[in-house]
């Protein structure tokens, strides 16, 4: 992979737009989601919500991907193609999207209940947004790539849940995957140094059962293992000095859902 490119503040006003698209599309969906209602259908509204701000879906089309969203449900862990298959009470589905705007990505996922999930579930939840945050702290300039992935890897494991090993976060820019890499299991103090301006999508994939993941015959969706559910967040976040800064926003998804 390339040299990671950092961003300058224009550049980052750029991305931070582009990801504020991608919370407010999430959050039309978040007003959406129950039982009965098909990722197809979720995915068309997500389309046409973008195109009306000026974005455009970024997912549609890159490498060939046919939609405009990834839409993967309990045991899909990030890939998903949505289907017109109605989602039931007690599923969840893991909705990542991606924006392209003036021609900067904003990328950023969230895992949704659809209706009343089962305790173990909201746990599941629970531990994986957590573990996004945690490693968020760890995204300030001085400390390394192995901070922010020990961060992920400590809080999940500390659950007994699997930590997805073969998907990874990465940089974000002009391009959806720009160096570096950034995993979500690691060793404390390892790998790329982090400087102000380096922007990173943060990424945890986290499962109920095994870490062990294989890919479906349609080529694009990753699912568990053992068929158990994975929860799946991610920001688009800025390396700063003192404090990440979060570019990318759940605030609107949380109020679509009562949380806030």
């Amino acid at each position: 992979m390339n040299k990671p490119v950092y961003k300058t503040d224009d550049e980052i006003e750029l991305i931070r737009q582009s990801s504020l698209l991608v919370g407010k599309t999430l959050a039309e969906l978040a007003k959406l989601i129950k039982p009965g209602v098909t990722t197809l259908a979720l995915d068309k509204v997500a389309y046409e919500f973008i195109n009306d701000h000026q974005g455009y879906p970024g997912f549609l089309g890159y490498n060939d991907f046919p939609n405009s969203i990834c839409a993967s449900v309990n045991s899909a862990v990030v890939h998903g193609l949505p289907t017109n298959i109605p989602l039931k009470e007690g599923d969840i589905v893991s909705c990542d999207i991606g924006v392209v705007k003036d021609g900067y990505w904003g990328d950023s996922a969230y895992t949704f209940a659809v209706g009343e999930v089962s305790n173990e579930i909201k746990q599941l939840m629970k531990v994986t947004k957590e573990s996004l945050y945690l490693a968020i702290e760890q995204a300030v300039a001085g400390k390394r790539i192995g901070d922010i992935s020990f961060a992920v890897q400590n809080h999940a494991e500390s659950h007994n849940y699997g930590v997805v090993r073969e998907l990874v976060g990465h940089g974000v820019g002009k391009s959806l995957h720009e160096a570096p890499e950034v995993p979500n299991f690691g060793r404390r103090g390892s790998g790329l140094q982090l400087q102000a301006g380096l922007v990173i999508a943060i990424e945890p994939m986290i499962n109920l059962g095994t870490r062990n993941v294989r890919q479906l015959k349609d080529g694009w969706t990753i699912q568990t293992a053992d068929g158990k559910p994975s929860a799946h967040y991610e920001h688009t976040i800025v390396v700063r000095k003192d404090k990440a800064e979060i570019l990318s926003s759940f605030e609107w998804i949380e109020q679509a859902l009562g949380l806030n």
